[in-house]
Parts: C-alpha cells; sequence; structure tokens
C-alpha cells in the first residue's frame, strides 16, 4: 500500500513538475518534510534531488521530442549551474531543519509573488542589442518558430546561484529557473520550461551524485524507486498537457504552487 502510495505521489509530482517546467521539488520536499519532521535536511533534499533528477530526465526525453529544448543554451547554463549544485548538495547538511523549513517557505513565497507582480510576458521575437549576446532561433515540432536573445554573462552567473539554491534545498532549481529564463533572459514560456527541464537533468543528476557518494541516499532508497517510477509515468504526460495550456495560465499555476507549498511549509516549521 505504501509503494502504491509513493508512486502515486510520484505521478503527481512528475505530471504538474513537467507542465510548469519546475521538476517537481517543490512539491515533493515540502511531502517529505511533512511525512519525516525528525530526519536531518541532507536525508530530505537527497532524496528529492534524486526523484527530481529522474523527472527531468523523462520530461527532457517528451520535450526533446517537440523540438523545444535549446540544447546550446542548455549547456552554457549548465556549466556553471554544476559548481553551484555540488556546493549546494554538500552545504545542505549544514542548515538544521528548524532553519531550513521557515527559509524553504519564504523563498518559495518570494518567487510566487515575483510573478504574480511582474507583468505577463509579451516577448516572442529576438529584439536585437549590443547588450545582448546571443541570439537563438528555434523550430518546434509542430512548425513554430521562436526568435529570442539573452545576455550569456547574466545566464551563467544566475545559473551558478540557481545551482546552488536549488540544490541546497532539494528543489532541482526548475521553479526558480523558469522565472529567470522567461523574465530576465527573454525566453519564450515553451522553450524556458522545456530548456530548463533540461539543465534540471544535469544538474540534479550532479548533486544526486554527491549524496550517493557521501552515502545519504542508502536510507532512502524505498522512497526513491516508486517516487522516481511514478514521476517517470507522470514527466511525460505533464509535457502533453503544457503544449496545450497558455504561457500566462502556465505561470498563473506555478505562483499559485509556490504560494500554497510555501505557506504550508511556514506553518508547519512553526
Amino acid at each position: 500500500m505504501t509503494f502504491f502510495l509513493y508512486l502515486s505521489a510520484g505521478f503527481l509530482v512528475g505530471l504538474y513538475g513537467t507542465m510548469i517546467g519546475a521538476g517537481g521539488g517543490f512539491v515533493l520536499v515540502p511531502f517529505l518534510l511533512f511525512l519525516y519532521p525528525a530526519k536531518n535536511t541532507d536525508f530530505i533534499t537527497g532524496v528529492s534531488l534524486a526523484v527530481v533528477f529522474f523527472n527531468a530526465l523523462s520530461g527532457t526525453i517528451a520535450y526533446t521530442r517537440m523540438r523545444r529544448v535549446h540544447y546550446r543554451s542548455g549547456l552554457i547554463f549548465t556549466s556553471t549551474a554544476i559548481p553551484g549544485a555540488i556546493i549546494g548538495a554538500y552545504s545542505s547538511s549544514l542548515i538544521p531543519r528548524k532553519i531550513f523549513d521557515p527559509l524553504f517557505g519564504v523563498l518559495l513565497i518570494i518567487a510566487a509573488l515575483f510573478l504574480i507582480i511582474k507583468p505577463d510576458y509579451k516577448g516572442h521575437e529576438a529584439r536585437c542589442s549590443p547588450r545582448f549576446l546571443m541570439a537563438c532561433q528555434l523550430t518546434e515540432k509542430n512548425g513554430k518558430t521562436y526568435c529570442f536573445s539573452y545576455n550569456t554573462l547574466l545566464g551563467m552567473t544566475l545559473s551558478f546561484l540557481v545551482g546552488f539554491v536549488s540544490s541546497l534545498f532539494g528543489i532541482g532549481g526548475g521553479i526558480i529557473h523558469v522565472p529567470i529564463l522567461i523574465y530576465l533572459l527573454n525566453f519564450p514560456t515553451h522553450i524556458a520550461t522545456a530548456t530548463s527541464h533540461f539543465i534540471l537533468a544535469v544538474t540534479t543528476g550532479t548533486a544526486t551524485l554527491v549524496h550517493a557518494f557521501s552515502g545519504t541516499l542508502k536510507e532512502g532508497i524505498h522512497l526513491i524507486i516508486p517516487l522516481a517510477l511514478g514521476t517517470f509515468l507522470g514527466a511525460p504526460l505533464g509535457a502533453m498537457v503544457s503544449s496545450r495550456i497558455k504561457s500566462r495560465n502556465i505561470i498563473r499555476a506555478l505562483a499559485v504552487a509556490l504560494i500554497f507549498v510555501g505557506i504550508r511549509t511556514i506553518v508547519g516549521a512553526i
């Protein structure tokens, strides 16, 4: 019975996380915090990152088939996100639960407020300017072409910070990276969610290896297997649903989820 509970939870994490490009760690971490109030921070983050890795991998495969992943940008950003993820993974054991839980909740609410306050994303066409260092073009499987441009140095710097913070809190990073790609780096929403999943697969895979070598995953392997299997089943469906949802609604769904989970985590820590 417990196996199917975790399998169902993984399915929902994969479905919703892939739909909004966030990987699902922001849902999984509160779930684990609730189930295991006495566990150390590194146990929670280690299990979450391992599951998010399988979710991101499955979602990336689905988005690749849709030709939505901009691999050149993804590789550029992972070059700095990986060192950040390694540092964050090693640092997670240094934060006690009484500090970790409310900090995690506040982080989610801040991200949600940013999405609510920020005007709707409008730009799908490239705005070539000297301050932009890279112009990109991507054509989906359905024939729709996107043109956009972004500052490479800014993207790499922010990706390092995202890698660190996401591994520190075990959320994978998509919930932070997607807004950054959309609002600060001019990515079209659907391309941002897909490329974010590719970056997630690399960074969470790296962070998971760190936790594996440190031995923190041994205790949680019975959780990782059903949760990861569930995400593998839910992620392709999430990618398919994402293609039928307007960009504005994806952002709204992300904001609502952030607020709900953030409040729940803070209240649970009091």
